[in-house]
């Protein structure tokens, strides 16, 4: 019965995209050719959603008649989530419509997995599930005078209805609550409202713009791309250990952002919510804006996606109210198209968490995937300093401590048969970690999961 609602909203995705081709209505087939002076006025190049013609158009202008989501001189492969930039040579996985004077993105993934944290049960902190980890994103824009931009972002999970509270296993993950219990070696459920925003920019010229954003919920200008919308971790069901050291505030629930373009250079202040998203996962927490962040962006190339960005974060756990954090992360992403249409991504991420008068607490990150026709080979690393608070620990036997973690992924899924627009694969992949001795009775030494997944998306739209 936990499936139900997301098994049902998956497969209206996959009889849709069957007879997709028969929309005329829509004019969305496979092939499809729209002329972009119908839905944007001003330019005039053919487009369609797997094979765009790029060979009459500047890089540095709309990639088929969708430019990116805050600038109408950069490619939408840019777009990452929130305000964030990914590197223009990103690929992108999604399907797209159109209207008379709007486009429309859809995105979204599902792994319908069997997991097991600790496969030799060497300790008491493993547990094993069948899960679902799962997100859908529609996204829609439409020009607005010759210099205008609009665009709006939805993104729903429906991760609480399948785990519960108390979200999907994985050992050494940490934060937020369920029952008022701080969530340990578990991975938090994601918020049914994840993203629902609106957006202006305004090109003041081919290198410069000037853009606003408002989310409720929404994502600050803070860190990477969050993990689910990176290239390089696509493929991989799991949030990152250090996902609350890193990407955390990609649902945050009151967001406003200004944010200003210089050619390749991007410079946004946020105003936010500092507190985390309430163990209730279908309703709208109220806003505070109690929080602030401000986030550099430069892709040198298009190969290139680098950001160092800062924030202050006013009482982020709910069981912690009097902790606030300030959060420094630094992030390099690089993405390249190889021949065939294959593709290798790799991000390196750096966080730290610091409450005043404490010493930080440093997170990093190594991730890559390489995509060879139907096979996709992915890898991550991570390091983590944990406290004592951080594992919910008996601090007057561990003492106020904090203790180094290390994981290592290594996974492979392949592609079983293609729905028009939406693949299916079938994957695995193993954790190996790594941590500090006195963890031993707990956690075992090196305790290693295992999972084995059928994973649901959108094909691959070619540049």
């Amino acid at each position: 019965m936990k499936f139900s609602f997301s098994l049902i909203l998956f497969s209206v995705i996959i009889i849709h995209n069957v007879y997709a081709q028969n929309d005329s209505s829509m004019n969305i087939n496979h092939d499809m050719h729209m002329n972009i002076h119908d839905t944007m006025p001003g330019n005039n190049m053919q487009m369609n959603d797997s094979n765009m013609n790029m060979n009459s158009m500047d890089m540095h202008m709309p990639m088929g008649n969708m430019s990116h989501s805050f600038s109408l001189n950069l490619p939408m492969s840019r777009n990452g989530s929130g305000t964030s930039w990914s590197p223009d040579a990103a690929p992108m996985y999604g399907q797209m419509y159109h209207s008379k004077n709007w486009m429309y993105m859809l995105h979204y993934n599902l792994f319908i997995r069997y997991n097991k944290q600790d496969l030799s049960d060497k300790g008491t902190r493993g547990d094993e599930m069948v899960d679902a980890p799962n997100w859908l994103m529609f996204m829609g824009q439409t020009q607005v005078g010759e210099k205008g931009l609009f665009h709006f972002s939805t993104m729903f999970s429906m991760d609480a209805v399948i785990t519960g509270q108390e979200g999907y296993p994985l050992l050494f993950q940490s934060g937020e609550s369920a029952h008022g219990v701080p969530l340990v070696d578990h991975q938090h459920p994601h918020d049914l409202f994840s993203e629902l925003s609106v957006a202006y920019s305004y090109a003041i010229s081919k290198n410069t713009d000037v853009f606003a954003y408002v989310g409720y919920p929404g994502e600050p200008a803070l860190g990477p791309v969050a993990f689910m919308h990176r290239a390089s971790a696509l493929d991989n069901p799991d949030a990152p250990i250090s996902h609350h050291w890193i990407d955390a505030t990609h649902i945050t629930f009151g967001v406003a952002t200004l944010g200003v373009r210089f050619g390749d250079f991007k410079l946004e202040g946020s105003s936010f919510t500092g507190r985390e998203p309430d163990e209730n996962r279908y309703n709208f927490d109220p806003p505070q804006f109690d929080s602030w962040s401000g986030r550099l962006s430069f892709n040198p190339s298009k190969n290139w996606a680098l950001q160092v960005s800062h924030a202050y974060i006013k009482s982020p756990e709910a069981l912690h109210p009097d902790e606030n954090v300030y959060r420094t992360t630094a992030s390099a992403e690089y993405s390249r198209e190889l021949k065939n249409n294959n593709s290798f991504n790799a991000t390196a991420v750096w966080g730290m968490n610091k409450q005043k008068n404490e010493n930080g607490e440093n997170a990093a990150l190594l991730e890559a995937s390489y995509h060879f026709k139907k096979l996709a080979l992915y890898g991550k690393y991570e390091y983590v300093q944990k406290s004592t608070e951080e594992l919910n620990l008996d601090e007057s036997f561990y003492g106020n401590n904090l203790f180094n973690v290390n994981a290592f992924t290594l996974g492979a899924n392949y592609d079983l048969l293609q729905l028009n627009k939406t693949k299916i694969a079938i994957g695995t992949h193993f954790t190996f970690y790594n941590e500090a001795q006195k963890l031993y009775s707990l956690y075992g030494k090196n305790p290693t999961a295992l999972e084995i997944y059928l994973r649901i998306y959108p094909a691959k739209m070619k540049m």
